[in-house]
């Protein structure tokens, strides 16, 4: 346990550089799923690692142990070590668990005063329009899902260009993206390196309403028109949460040469297969990362486990002679 343990903590290094690699090149709907349960993984792993820092560092006080049903204070190791590099865990613990659900909170508080704000004004199926002049829209999750916009967005597009803008949003609301954006959120809240997963997958999920959008009004110019000109005349409301989605947000003009660009079929023979190996070699690492860190947190947790059962085990002194 004592090499094992720490693998977790440290995996984020290598494992999010090849994760944001490989997304980059898979279609955004892959990799929105990727993104997300990569930070999942490597959450789930840091957070059982320091669960098992503090166990093993609390199990080695005598009352903690009695808890236990330890008929002796764990052995091994170097109180003078294990004892604060259990307390660090708790706070790193503490501090991670205040830290999703603060998180968590703001979103709601946040999430609900937006539709509060919606709310009063009229609908027409899932469209809801706000009497503003300022142009912006955005997917505004819940039961029902809105695509809210406001009239200066409305002016601002042609007929066409606004149907395009309007799928781009139901593909928000329908593959649930918000989800994403808070479960990625709530992890990065247990490692700070799961914090830069953020942005791809951010973007993965502009990518992946862009090409819903495209495929619903059937012309891709069309969309890729529509949200330039809804990013150059939006101005979005500074109150919103980061987990509401918008056609306007992420890097734009990269979402437009993506709309742009010829179709993947029609890429060259070896540019393909250099991709692909790309692709594999990125894919590859990111799953030996993975499987390292469960690996060590599962291996840390069997060997924590042999020490406590052997601690647990009667004296010779409790048997009758």
């Amino acid at each position: 346990m004592i090499f094992a343990v720490w693998i977790p903590l440290l995996m984020p290094l290598l494992a999010v550089p090849a994760a944001r690699r490989l997304a980059r090149s898979l279609p955004p709907r892959a990799a929105a799923w990727l993104l997300t349960g990569c930070a999942v993984a490597l959450a789930a792993c840091t957070t059982t690692a320091l669960v098992l820092l503090l166990t093993a560092g609390a199990l080695r006080l005598p009352q903690v142990a009695a808890l236990g049903h330890l008929a002796l204070p764990l052995p091994g190791g170097d109180p003078a070590v294990s004892l604060p590099t259990a307390g660090a865990a708790a706070a790193l613990l503490t501090a991670a668990a205040l830290g999703a659900v603060r998180h968590a909170r703001r979103h709601h508080t946040a999430l609900r005063a937006a539709r509060r704000a919606t709310g009063a004004h009229p609908t027409a199926g899932d469209l809801c329009v706000l009497p503003d002049d300022a142009p912006d829209a955005y997917a505004l999750p819940g039961r029902p899902g809105r695509v809210v916009v406001t009239a200066g967005m409305l002016r601002a597009l042609p007929p066409d260009e606004r149907e395009a803008l309007f799928a781009h949003e139901r593909a928000h609301l329908a593959g649930r993206h918000h989800l994403f954006l808070l479960t990625t959120a709530l992890a990065a809240a247990c490692h700070p390196l799961l914090r830069s997963l953020r942005a791809p997958l951010a973007y993965a999920l502009e990518r992946w309403a862009d090409e819903s959008a495209a495929a619903r009004v059937g012309d891709r110019r069309l969309t890729a028109r529509a949200i330039g000109r809804a990013a150059l005349a939006t101005r979005p409301a500074p109150h919103l949460p980061r987990t509401l989605l918008a056609a306007t947000a992420g890097p734009v003009p990269h979402r437009v040469a993506a709309l742009l660009a010829p179709e993947p079929s029609a890429a060259p023979a070896a540019h393909t297969t250099a991709a692909h190996g790309r692709r594999l070699l990125a894919a590859t690492a990111l799953l030996a990362c993975l499987v390292t860190s469960a690996a060590s947190a599962m291996d840390a947790a069997t060997d924590l486990h042999e020490v406590a059962a052997l601690g647990s085990l009667p004296t010779l002194s409790a048997f009758p002679p």
